[in-house]
């Protein structure tokens, strides 16, 4: 064995020098094995057979390096030396090679013959994939080699490499790539940076990763090229303690170029795709042969296209081209075959033709100093795709495509000054991107602190925070800026982070398959294809892909049909149907092969997508996961409202462009002419909420008591980046907050009582405290038992900290409730109360039934004083005596208050207080009104008339009046108020309906002889289980009488009285065979009556009743039985014919006085009259109202023709004294025509209080009429003003 150990490191010497490191770590560690004793044939030999394999790639490559052969033509042959001479000497070379210098395709044969690529690969990176197959393809020809062998080429969907390949030319992603599973690059001797001025995103990053393993790797060369790069900035990133790297430049064209400058067409509002397209039609017709135009993007090629083709002066034969990144290798390499026919060509290209590559024979250049770039806003977190701009290196690199093979001309379409204002060189990629996936990758590389990685332009600190704070939104970093085991998983799939985050997702959400086709596709292009010329028909076609409500579904359907087609259908047809389906096949086909990668992958950490499609819903959650900040609410018209305060429309071909549903998302919100949401599917908030749990932000406003759930609830608004995902809800507020939530509920549920607890400690101190606060209410005072505060802090002593709620509470309550007894002692002030069952009841008398008497000391409340609770059938029966005297303990504060309201001359005799206390046990509630009575005392004390109206009423405190609380039957509350006439006013009509529907079965119709046994004052009812009182009335309709129950025992002795009498005249024309029709003056009373508007029957009932009512019925008591009806008929029969008689003759008068009266109102009088006019018919309206030939008292019901003749009298007058003195005089009853009217509006003449009072005063109204307008016709009673006032007094108290 010992013998066999140099052999091994004679071999390490002959390997390649990037595995002889590995390769001698191995041997160390067999070495250490030996000495421990242990075996080591079998790794022995490993080493040997994996030695022997590396040295025989190493000779194979070696022997395989062609020769390098250099084109004369080409500047940087010239140049081979002094670059090879760099190379070898220095580390870092800075190569700045004008455009056609042939830096790209001589370097890498520079590095051949220098010995470079058989070590290790010569790595040979291109900004584009058109440009690697290119460069790679030109290499190869130029070397003698097929493609794929010493010259290779690597990119996202192709790999032409093997493991003889010399020169490996790719992308720099894939290079980017590579560094995750070599971090030291040992499969590469030499990497070449070339069109390094375009500092993408992966150059700027790939620049600070290979300075810093520039000082690992001593072995390996790096070149940077460029033609327009900015040497001296890299020469000072590469640069070490010696100095900066070298730089050496290279001149390019070998043929002039002209400039020209003609921004006319431009400047006249021409569109550009039609001013580039004549600028190349006219570089045609000068013969500069073929032309390149640059445009910003594809859409904008085939409208140039479109455009030079309408053009009738171009040769016939002229060849139109398009080239961009996306194209088919086959339509790429169309651009590039040098063999074509006669005719001119014109290349319309984005801006992959500005480096790299070499499109052949061009000699005219358009530039229409424009390009799209990306740009990404990190306030905003929205990306713009905007046109710009270019900048002046990129204006050169344009430049340059002419002018290689002969003199060109470079038509720019803007001013020369414009291009000198521009800046030198474009923006890098890095300054205008998010950063989530650098940070992503830099993390799980372990380069450090990405703030500190050594790019060559430093982002600021904004644009890393904006990076940081995606990685956190996706889940992928934690609050210390590390990866979490999602984060891990990530970093390993080469999409956006966003994409990756909803792959896993897919995952979780079991529709890992769905997620994959989506997530594939959306690192691709989008399949569908819009043609300028074509768009209708492009539309129609997708149509049948489109699914409602997601544009992210309508992916899957393409899918399907592309998979279906593909089994059915040869390679040719299949993409014919493509065609007539406007879908692309070659994005499809890199759609499928991003899905192959990607599922491959996934397959590799075992995860396994099921190829079924899943629930929709499932999807669009896993979507969401990677799309939390391109969500939206609908907002005015079409926009929605975003995150971080943006605003954007749903772009019009979306499948929820119509719909416009409350919630969406969108695979990407692009500003360009306007903020646009792409890709777009409606969503549930919910599932945002699901999806951001660490995002979302919660906020809490008014904690409330919940009595139904007996918890503490508040509104809960829940945001995502300032846009309000749920704006208001309802949550428990005891897990949030649970010391707020624990006061509130103490406050709540035991101090104020809102919740019904089972505890029975808690039971009676509430009885305690009810029965204790009540005694204070009814004192009115508030230092009797302990406040709130107290009994809160009783139970703050007692109650555990976690108990917020009533669930909490009763669970703890059955085991320690014992200790929230309370004791008189805990809640108890004062003893001096002054309160008892008699001064202050809990009940007072309302007709046949008690009403509860409830107190609160609650001044200034509406509920201040005592309420007498009473159900709305009762209201009738409650009387102001009543209410008045409801509280014996509130008498003497009444009547303080009363003396105080009085004139100062009188109530400055008195010490108020002093004579309330004196004064209020003599005043009896049997003697009249408080008022009245204390009126007559006060008067007989001080020697002076006091009248009752002097008290002023609205000086007494309000709580001294009870408040009325109507409750209907099933004890709710209607109404309540301390004005007891409104109240009742308010409530007539309900009364009477709920007397008249308990009393149902009383009423009788068409009575027309007394039928019954007894005729009682009042009766009750049950109704539904309560008492209901009433009035039985006798009312007559036409010719009979019905029986009725009513509200007012005052209401039901008038209408009594009427129906009485009219029984008893039926009886008399019974009994005295009477023949109304043949009664003296019966006719011509009928015709008035008529005139009047009676009926027949309503004529004779009047007659007959009016005659009952003056033999037996006026000024005597309401019969109450058969017998005394009998009796009184008995006694009334001798002078029944001369009460008919007598009826008969007043009536006529009563009917013709009342048709003079409408005739004199109604007559034409001059216009100074009107007010007088207008107080005759007020006057004579309320004479006739209703049934006033029933319900007027037989007196003046015959005082009526008086009244007429009143007013005639007052009329003649006015002729001859004109209309002012009779206004002068009308001042003086204005006042109490209004008063009655006010009264009986307000219940007064169905009042039992009053009814009688409010009657005697209506008529002396009217006599007082007659007073002042006839004083000739004489009253019926004494009547002045003063007496007025009297009996008014009698009706207000």
């Amino acid at each position: 064995m010992a013998d066999q150990e140099p052999k091994l490191h004679e071999l390490v010497d002959q390997a390649p020098s990037s595995s002889r490191g590995l390769f001698r770590a191995r041997i160390r560690g067999l070495e250490k094995r030996r000495k421990d004793g242990r075996s080591v044939v079998k790794i022995e030999t490993s080493i040997r057979e994996d030695l022997n394999k590396a040295i025989e790639s190493y000779q194979r490559r070696l022997r395989n390096v062609p020769v390098c052969s250099y084109p004369a033509d080409l500047p940087v042959s010239e140049h081979r030396e002094e670059i090879s001479a760099a190379i070898r000497d220095h580390q870092v070379v800075i190569l700045c090679g004008e455009t056609g210098s042939g830096k790209t395709t001589q370097l890498p044969k520079i590095c051949l013959d220098l010995g470079r690529g058989v070590d290790g690969m010569i790595g040979h990176t291109q900004p584009r994939r058109i440009a690697a197959r290119n460069v790679a393809a030109r290499v190869a020809d130029e070397l003698g080699v097929g493609l794929g062998s010493a010259v290779g080429y690597k990119m996202r969907f192709g790999d032409q490499t093997n493991d003889d390949t010399l020169i490996k030319v790719m992308t720099d992603g894939i290079l980017l790539a590579e560094t995750r599973s070599d971090p030291e690059l040992r499969k590469y001797d030499t990497i070449i940076v070339d069109e390094a001025h375009e500092r993408s995103l992966n150059i700027d990053f790939l620049m600070g990763y290979l300075h810093r393993l520039v000082t690992k790797r001593k072995d390996l060369k790096v070149i940077i090229t460029s033609a327009t790069i900015d040497a001296d900035r890299f020469a000072e990133h590469f640069g070490t303690s010696t100095g900066p790297a070298p730089i050496i430049e290279v001149s390019g064209r070998m043929y002039p170029v002209e400039q020209r400058h003609d921004a006319s067409m431009v400047q006249d509002g021409t569109p550009l795709p039609e001013a580039a397209s004549y600028a190349a039609a006219q570089l045609v017709n000068e013969g500069h042969g073929d032309v390149l135009v640059f445009m910003p993007g594809e859409r904008e090629i085939r409208q140039t296209a479109h455009e030079l083709k309408k053009l009738d002066f171009l040769p016939h034969d002229i060849e139109i081209l398009p080239l961009y990144a996306r194209l088919s290798p086959t339509e790429q390499q169309r651009v590039f075959k040098a063999g074509r026919s006669a005719g001119s060509r014109v290349v319309i290209a984005t801006n992959v033709a500005e480096t790299s590559i070499t499109v052949p024979n061009i000699r005219g250049v358009v530039d229409p100093g424009v390009a799209r770039l990306k740009r990404y806003n990190p306030r905003t977190k929205l990306h713009g795709l905007q046109i710009e701009p270019i900048s002046q290196a990129s204006a050169n690199q344009r430049a340059g495509r002419c002018g290689r093979v002969a003199p060109g001309v470079c038509i720019r379409l803007y001013e020369e000054t414009d291009y000198a204002g521009r800046d030198e060189f474009t923006q890098p990629e890095l300054l205008r991107s998010n950063l989530a996936s650098v940070i992503l990758q830099m993390i799980d590389l372990g380069l450090g602190e990405p703030t500190e990685f050594p790019f060559l332009d430093r982002p600021d600190g904004r644009q890393w925070r904006d990076g940081y704070e995606t990685l956190h939104e996706l889940g992928a970093i934690d609050e210390n800026n590390k990866l979490t085991p999602v984060g891990k998983r990530m970093a390993r799939l080469p999409v956006d982070p966003r994409v990756a985050r909803m792959i896993f997702a897919g995952e979780e959400e079991n529709c890992l398959n769905d997620v994959l086709i989506i997530a594939s596709v959306l690192s691709t292009q989008d399949p569908r294809v819009r043609p300028h010329d074509k768009q209708q028909l492009a539309d129609e076609a997708h149509e049948q892909f489109a699914e409602n409500g997601s544009d992210f579904l309508s992916f899957l359907n393409i899918w399907d049909w592309y998979h279906q087609q593909h089994k059915d259908l040869t390679r040719r047809k299949l993409g014919r149907a493509c065609e007539a389906a406007y879908l692309a096949v070659r994005r499809i086909d890199e759609w499928r092969e991003v899905y192959r990668q990607l599922r491959g992958m996934c397959l590799e950490m075992k995860l396994h997508p099921d190829v079924k499609h899943t629930d929709p819903d499932a999807v669009h959650r896993a979507l969401l996961t990677g799309l939390l900040t391109n969500i939206g609410s609908k907002g005015d018209r079409h926009e929605y409202k975003g995150t971080r305060g943006t605003a954007f429309s749903i772009i019009p071909g979306s499948s929820v462009f119509e719909s416009r549903p409350d919630w969406v998302m969108a695979g990407e919100i692009v500003r360009t002419t306007k903020v646009y949401a792409r890709t777009v599917a409606r969503i549930q908030p919910k599932w945002i909420e699901d999806a951001a749990t660490h995002l979302i932000q919660r906020s809490h406003s008014n904690p409330r008591w919940d009595e139904k759930n007996h918890r503490v609830i508040a509104d809960e608004r829940v945001s995502l980046y300032g846009l309000d995902i749920v704006p208001r809800r309802s949550v428990h507020y005891g897990p949030i907050a649970p010391v707020e939530s624990r006061d509130l509920f103490l406050h709540h549920a035991l101090v104020e009582g809102e919740m019904n607890s089972k505890c029975p400690e808690v039971q009676k101190n509430r009885q305690l405290i009810s029965k204790l606060r009540t005694l204070e209410d009814k004192a009115r005072r508030g230092d009797l038992v302990a406040d709130h505060q107290a009994i809160h802090q009783f139970y703050d002593a007692r109650v555990p900290p976690d108990v917020y709620n009533g669930q909490r509470f009763e669970k703890w309550a059955k085991e320690h409730g014992s200790i929230l007894l309370m004791r008189e002692g805990d809640l108890i002030l004062a003893q001096d109360a002054n309160v008892s069952g008699k001064s202050h009841p809990d009940s007072v008398a309302v007709g046949s039934r008690h009403a509860g008497l409830s107190y609160r000391f609650q001044p200034g409340e509406d509920t201040d004083g005592v309420s007498i609770r009473v159900r709305v059938e009762d209201l009738p029966h409650l009387s102001r005596d009543v209410l008045d005297w409801s509280v014996p303990g509130y008498i003497a504060e009444r009547l303080e208050s009363l003396i105080r309201s009085l004139p100062k001359q009188f109530r400055r005799q008195f010490d108020a207080p002093a004579l309330a206390e004196e004064l209020a046990p003599i005043l009896n509630s049997g003697n009249g009104s408080i008022e009245s009575q204390l009126a007559s005392l006060l008067s007989a004390k001080a020697g002076v008339t006091i009248r009752a109206d002097q008290f002023r009423g609205d000086q007494i405190p309000e709580y001294l009046a009870p408040r009325i609380v109507v409750l209907d039957a099933k004890g709710k509350l209607l109404a309540s108020g301390r004005d007891l006439r409104a109240i009742k006013e308010e409530f007539k009509e309900q009364t009477h309906k709920a007397v008249d529907e308990a009393a149902g079965d009383f009423h009788q119709d068409g009575l027309k002889s007394w039928n019954l046994e007894s005729f009682d004052e009042q009766i009750e009812f049950e109704d539904h289980g309560r008492k209901v009182l009433g009035y039985p009335t006798m009312v007559v309709d036409g010719a009979s009488v019905n029986l009725r129950v009513r509200t007012s025992r005052w209401v039901a002795e008038r209408e009594t009285r009427a129906g009485q009498g009219l029984l008893l005249g039926l009886a008399l024309k019974s009994e005295l065979r009477i023949r109304p029709q043949q009664m003296p003056g019966f006719s011509p009373m009928a015709v008035n009556a008529a005139a009047c508007g009676l009926t027949p029957d309503e004529v004779q009932g009047a007659m007959f009743a009016r005659a009952g009512m003056i033999a037996g019925i006026d000024n005597k008591p309401i019969l109450r039985s058969k017998s005394d009806f009998e009796a009184c008929l008995m006694s009334i029969t001798d002078r029944g014919l001369e009460s008919v008689q007598t009826s008969i003759s007043n009536l006529s008068k009563v009917f013709g006085a009342v048709l003079t009266a409408k005739s004199l109102v109604d007559s034409k009088h001059p216009v100074a009259w009107k007010n007088t006019l207008d107080d005759l018919g007020a006057q004579l309206k309320v004479l006739t109202r209703g049934d006033y030939v029933l319900s007027t008292p037989t007196q003046w019901l015959w005082c009526i023709p008086r009244y007429i003749r009143a007013m005639e009298i007052r009329l003649s007058r006015m002729r001859s004294s004109g209309p002012q003195k009779d206004e002068q005089m009308l001042r003086s009853v204005t006042p109490w025509v209004r008063c009655i009217e006010e009264l009986r509006s307000q219940g007064a003449d169905s009042d039992d209080a009053v009814a009688e009072a409010y009657e005697e005063l209506f008529w002396m109204v009217q006599e007082y009429r007659v007073a002042v307008f006839a004083q000739e016709l004489k009253t019926l009673v004494p009547v002045s003003d003063k007496r007025l006032r009297t009996q008014l007094a009698k009706i207000t108290g």
